[in-house]
């Protein structure tokens, strides 16, 4: 239904009801149209603020979505896909097999626009994030790393994939990370960005940065203080640990281990997840919400250090150096 608002700016009339197109209106009708056309901007207004909340940057602090978007774009390859089951647990998978599940450019875009699409997704109750043909995710796809060396634009897809995995970890759905095969840089610090972590019995997560001569940037640092505490933390970061399952279980990495029969990791990984999300979506939604506002009070300023820290070494000589020796992490 629409309103025309017209009388709200009388002109040229002693009757403060006729407006400037020259219609009147009755007091009732004025009433009703100034209530509804302040609604819709309070709605809108909300939208907008909850859209900033949900990220961690915005233009205020010199991030442009396009532009680094389109930075990415051209680096193809792999893909993130996402399926909505009836249950309200929806599946999500890093799907890159050839270069170990590690993220392309697009599929960065493409993990950014899955996520957009749970935070709207009102039957929603769960999420499993998983990877494609028995492994997680071995971080960033080489090829776009060493396309995007210097500092200031290892700094805005830093801020990209962090407000993704910030708002991963901010969805009214109960989350969980299947990690098989090997979780590795930011395959590592996409596992800390759900609410739970699953491995099997012959996976592992490794915090290789170092060996490239950088940190987390992508929020898994400050993720990983909270979750296993800092003196944990500084052992998987500064020694690049493969950290195995039982390990990982010992420190609270990890939430169970899984012995995965003849339905598979998957499978199992939707009977674990089953028992954290029976009941209406709305009650589960709220009380992953009620959370989420909980542990975060301080963890923004954490990640914009980590960020800061992150662009002192991207590009510098000790990571050129690993980039041009080909490293990697087997």
């Amino acid at each position: 239904m629409f309103f025309n608002l017209g009388f709200l700016h009388a002109r040229n009339s002693k009757d403060p009801t006729v407006g400037v197109f020259g219609n009147t209106a009755h007091p009732f009708q004025t009433v009703m149209a100034l209530s509804i056309w302040r609604c819709m901007l309070n709605r809108s207004a909300a939208r907008w603020h909850l859209h900033r909340s949900l990220s961690l940057y915005n233009s205020s602090h010199g991030f442009n979505e396009e532009e680094i978007k389109n930075k990415l774009a051209p680096f193809t390859g792999g893909s993130v896909t996402l399926v909505k089951r009836e249950n309200g647990i929806a599946e999500l998978c890093i799907d890159n097999p050839a270069r170990m599940n590690a993220f392309t450019g697009t599929m960065m875009i493409e993990l950014m626009e899955r996520v957009r699409d749970l935070e709207n997704w009102q039957e929603g109750k769960g999420l499993i994030v998983y990877g494609a043909e028995n492994t997680f995710c071995s971080g960033s796809d080489l090829n776009a790393v060493k396309a995007i060396t210097n500092s200031q634009d290892g700094i805005k897809m830093c801020m990209l994939m962090q407000n993704t995995l910030t708002r991963l970890l901010r969805l009214p759905l109960i989350s969980v990370a299947l990690v098989q095969g090997k979780a590795l840089g930011g395959g590592a610090e996409l596992c800390t960005a759900c609410d739970f972590r699953l491995m099997t019995e012959d996976s592992e997560i490794r915090f290789v940065h170092k060996h490239m001569g950088l940190v987390p940037g992508w929020g898994g640092a400050t993720r990983l203080i909270h979750l296993i505490g800092s003196r944990h933390a500084l052992k998987l970061l500064s020694s690049a640990l493969r950290v195995h399952p039982k390990y990982a279980l010992n420190i609270g990495l990890v939430d169970e281990i899984l012995s995965c029969g003849a339905d598979g990791p998957l499978a199992e990984a939707q009977k674990w997840i089953a028992s954290y999300t029976k009941g209406a979506a709305d009650v589960n939604r709220a009380v992953k919400k009620v959370i989420a506002s909980g542990r975060e009070k301080l963890i923004e300023d954490s990640l914009r250090t980590e960020k800061d820290i992150f662009g002192t070494v991207w590009g510098g000589p000790a990571n050129m150096q690993a980039l041009s020796k080909g490293t990697k992490h087997n």
